[in-house]
């Protein structure tokens, strides 16, 4: 025991160590950053000047959330194959992704709302897009930020009690929060996206590195045989042959009550639904491509991504099953119900069987702080794409008529980084205590219903207009909001058994209607519904400014 604690000891040690190398220079590169950073054009877009494979790097890192990489892993080791099909839905959504690329950068400059305002009246789509922008970033923010606290107090061991610096674990929770907020306030603030891009290119390869790592050697542990590895991880499991089947965590069937059964099948295909759509639409993966010189080393960097997605969601198969089998449900949940314990505890493991506890402590050290460098990437690309917005779209275009000085709009998007950490920092503190993992979810299902809409209808259909934009974006964003109120999610849920409260507000409160957990069945279609219907009852017209948009989207003619 006291081996295992001195072992612990160092491995946390070593994370601190290691993190703080990292944050060093990512930092010294935010600097070299600044110096070069001197329009808008570098601000937003890193002077287009990344390459195809750079921003392929970048993307992956972009998108590969702690989310990816500890809770994926988790979900297989503990609930084997079903745990598999959120990197399915991930994967597969780049595939629409793919065409898209191309025409987003021909038509845009740097976010969202560029594309809309090209054919339409400017103003009112670009409040609407800002609105949604800034809504999906800070859902998605606070998620990821509330992970940090929690993953922090779980990598030091302090989330069951303990103290850290002489602090207890929840104060420790809202220091990670706090840093972590203020180091992407300042990498944005001062770096912007050639900061941003270098953060995730380096994020993107600690990833990919750690990820490879693991796999091999859980591999080597049962001689490159895979059929023994999944063996393994089934006897572990006390399910035998049912952990590698599907129906134990999504779509399960409950006996005796076909309805729930049916709720259950459904919250399946609406989560599958949020996750293939709204990855197109995520503010922080559509600004990405405006940072290539053209739209075909925009549509070349989404296939490098999609090699990278692919290759690194096979590998979490191998660290879920990997977990089950070296490491067992049993201790993964006890330190961790949700399953995010599963490759910390799976690289002690690796490192323990190869060097013994000194292996151990360095593995945990490497593999903890990449999970914390993959929480920092995100959040900072998620602030640049509210702050660019909240700059360009509302402050450039709106307050000041389209006619604001670079330098003016960029100062304001400095400004609003800091405006955004401040209030994601705020929240965040005050959600630490909530389940919030379905905030995930929800930011998707909010970019799938209120975003995609005006995305596809803007490049393909020639009577979209602005009418139609405001009804898709606020009837999207407004149906996603109200059905989680209305949902199990907030209120009404209790486990069959125990009977207890799994809802976010208290036990007594009841105002459940919504019976799925995820609105994307819903919303999306929603979304689309009143894109449509919002521009037939209107009398605009704009098939000059389509034609040539058209045009500009297909040949790059034009192309900023």
């Amino acid at each position: 025991m006291q081996e295992a604690a001195q072992g612990l000891d160092a491995a946390h040690a070593w994370t601190l160590a290691l993190c703080g190398l990292f944050i060093f220079v990512t930092l010294a590169i935010t600097v070299r950053a600044r110096r070069s950073t001197k329009g808008a054009v570098d601000y937003y877009a890193g002077g287009r000047g990344f390459s195809s494979t750079q921003n392929g790097l970048a993307l992956t890192g972009d998108y590969l959330s702690a989310a990816s990489f500890l809770g994926i892993a988790g979900l297989i080791a503990l609930h084997g194959y079903d745990g598999f099909l959120y990197s399915i839905g991930f994967l597969v959504a780049w595939l629409l992704v793919l065409p898209m690329a191309q025409l987003m950068r021909n038509c845009g400059r740097f976010t969202m709302a560029d594309l809309p305002a090209f054919r339409m009246r400017r103003m009112r789509v670009r409040l609407a897009c800002t609105t949604s922008t800034v809504t999906v970033s800070v859902v998605y923010l606070i998620a990821q930020m509330v992970g940090a606290g929690a993953l922090v107090t779980m990598l030091l061991g302090i989330d069951r009690g303990g103290t850290f610096l002489g602090m207890s674990g929840e104060q420790t929770r809202t220091a990670a929060i706090v840093l972590v907020g203020v180091l992407m306030v300042v990498y944005i603030m001062y770096g912007g996206m050639k900061a941003a891009t270098w953060l995730q290119i380096i994020k993107a390869g600690l990833l990919l590195t750690a990820t490879g790592l693991m796999t091999v050697m859980v591999l080597a542990v049962f001689g490159f045989d895979v059929s023994a590895l999944l063996t393994r991880a089934a006897d572990n499991s006390g399910q035998g042959q049912a952990f590698l089947e599907p129906g134990r965590l999504f779509g399960v069937e409950v006996a005796g009550d076909p309805l729930q059964s049916l709720y259950n099948k459904l919250d399946l295909f609406s989560l599958g639904l949020a996750l293939v759509l709204g990855t197109a639409a995520l503010p922080h993966i559509l600004i990405r491509f405006y940072t290539v010189p053209d739209g075909r080393a925009a549509r070349t960097s989404v296939k490098r991504t999609i090699v990278l997605v692919g290759v690194f969601y096979l590998m979490t198969l191998a660290l879920g099953f990997g977990a089950a089998a070296l490491v067992g449900p049993e201790r993964i949940a006890a330190q961790d119900p949700s399953g995010n314990a599963a490759v910390p505890q799976l690289a002690a493991e690796l490192g323990r069987i190869a060097a013994g506890p000194v292996g151990a402590a360095l593995m945990l050290a490497f593999v903890s702080a990449v999970a914390l460098a993959t929480i920092l990437a995100v959040i900072a690309s998620l602030t640049l794409a509210s702050s660019s917005s909240m700059a360009h779209d509302f402050f450039g275009h709106i307050l000041m008529w389209g006619r604001p000085k670079e330098s003016q709009e960029v100062g304001v998007a400095r400004f609003s980084a800091v405006l955004v950490g401040a209030v994601a920092i705020l929240l965040a503190v005050r959600a630490q205590h909530l389940n919030v993992a379905f905030l995930v979810g929800l930011a998707f299902a909010i970019a799938a219903a209120a975003n995609l809409p005006v995305i596809v209808l803007t490049m393909f259909w020639r009577g979209f207009n602005t009418k139609g934009v405001e009804w898709g974006v606020y009837g999207g964003l407004g149906c996603s909001l109200l059905l989680v109120l209305l949902s199990p999610v907030v209120s009404g849920k209790t486990h069959p058994l125990t009977g207890e409260n799994l809802s976010l507000l208290p036990s007594w409160v009841d105002i459940q209607v919504f019976p799925l957990e995820n609105p994307g069945l819903v919303a999306i279609p929603f979304g689309f519904v009143s894109a449509v219907i919002g521009s037939l009852t209107s009398g605009e017209k704009d098939g000059a400014r389509y034609r040539e948009m058209r045009l500009r989207a297909l040949t790059g003619l034009g192309a900023n």
